[in-house]
């Protein structure tokens, strides 16, 4: 009998299950599997740049439920909006240069077009969105542009501009590769947003009007979108800088205090003088090359998307 193979530290540990989600290469390929989100219903919506199927649709046992999507080259972001109990996704497409939402079959409702107004861009080519959030109070929509210009957009439900903040740079307000970004909803009273600084490996918060708030250092990780279940954020880890490049990565699992509890994939977590040490992956296991995205399930399991990982279906992660 196969030894399993457990992951991560403390109280948030898990079991791979090997050979969920693998498909048929030749009726539903996949290219790098960017990011995963879960519907109301319980299935999973998986997005690669794979034009022939942009988008998988898995229940939790790794069926195949649906497939679509063709004309989404650039595909790499996939957030979730509930919209008074009517579910959208909100896909970025960095070749298309667009942020596209669209209901759960496919259509296309509304398409956010390089942020000319802002007057920070010239031509559309500039304008290369990774991310997207959606305040869930009012429908706000958050973009940033992690590989352009690196400017975080707010538009309200209608796509309408209200603001643009960040920009490159070193100072605490920019940033280098702005990846991720998530609106924390865990203090109800005050809600925030968390944003990747994705090259100088770490988060920085800032208020809903994009006034910075602090730095959280995640030394070693270059972490690639925050995700919010519960009272944890996680995130993938696509490479560790303290190790050769290819095949680097693992997964971060941070608390409600911004300390890291568990580190799936890498080495535990150490604090020294509250000060998180640069962590790296554990060699021991090698099914992660490059996570791109977490998606939590409501029983606490995890999906990993991969990006460069030769064409490799999701992996799965079991809550112990």
């Amino acid at each position: 009998m196969k030894k399993e193979t457990i992951l991560g530290h403390g109280s948030h540990r898990y079991r791979v299950i090997e050979g969920w989600g693998i498909l048929d290469a030749g009726k539903n390929p996949v290219n790098d599997c960017h990011e995963m989100v879960e519907d109301s219903k319980g299935r999973l919506f998986m997005l690669t740049n794979e034009t022939k199927n942009n988008i998988l649709v898995y229940d939790k046992s790794g069926k195949l439920l649906d497939s679509w999507g063709t004309t989404f080259p650039g595909a790499h972001g996939l957030t979730l909006s509930n919209e008074g109990g009517e579910e959208f996704l909100f896909i970025t497409d960095t070749s298309r240069n667009q942020v596209i939402k669209t209901d759960l079959k496919g259509k296309e409702v509304l398409k956010l077009d390089y942020p000319r107004e802002t007057g920070k861009y010239d031509f559309p080519n500039q304008f290369v969105p990774t991310e997207t959030a959606i305040n869930p109070a009012n429908g706000d929509i958050y973009v940033v542009d992690g590989y352009g210009k690196n400017h975080v957009m707010q538009y309200n439900a209608k796509g309408e501009l209200i603001r643009a903040f960040g920009g490159a740079g070193t100072t605490d307000e920019t940033f280098n590769c702005c990846h991720g970004i998530v609106v924390d909803t865990r203090n109800k009273s005050n809600p925030t947003l968390l944003i990747t600084d994705r090259g100088h490996m770490q988060y920085k918060r800032f208020t809903l009007d994009g006034k910075y708030i602090k730095t959280i250092p995640m030394p070693g990780s270059f972490v690639c979108r925050p995700v919010l279940q519960g009272e944890n954020v996680y995130a993938a880890v696509y490479r560790s800088t303290t190790q050769e490049y290819p095949n680097s990565g693992y997964i971060t699992i941070l608390d409600a205090n911004d300390k890291v509890v568990s580190t799936p994939g890498g080495t535990a977590p150490e604090y020294v003088g509250g000060v998180l040490q640069e962590q790296r992956k554990d060699r021991s296991f090698m099914g992660f090359m490059h996570p791109h995205d977490v998606c939590v399930d409501r029983d606490g399991n995890i999906y990993v998307p991969q990006w460069a990982s030769k064409k490799t279906y999701p992996v799965k992660l079991e809550r112990v």
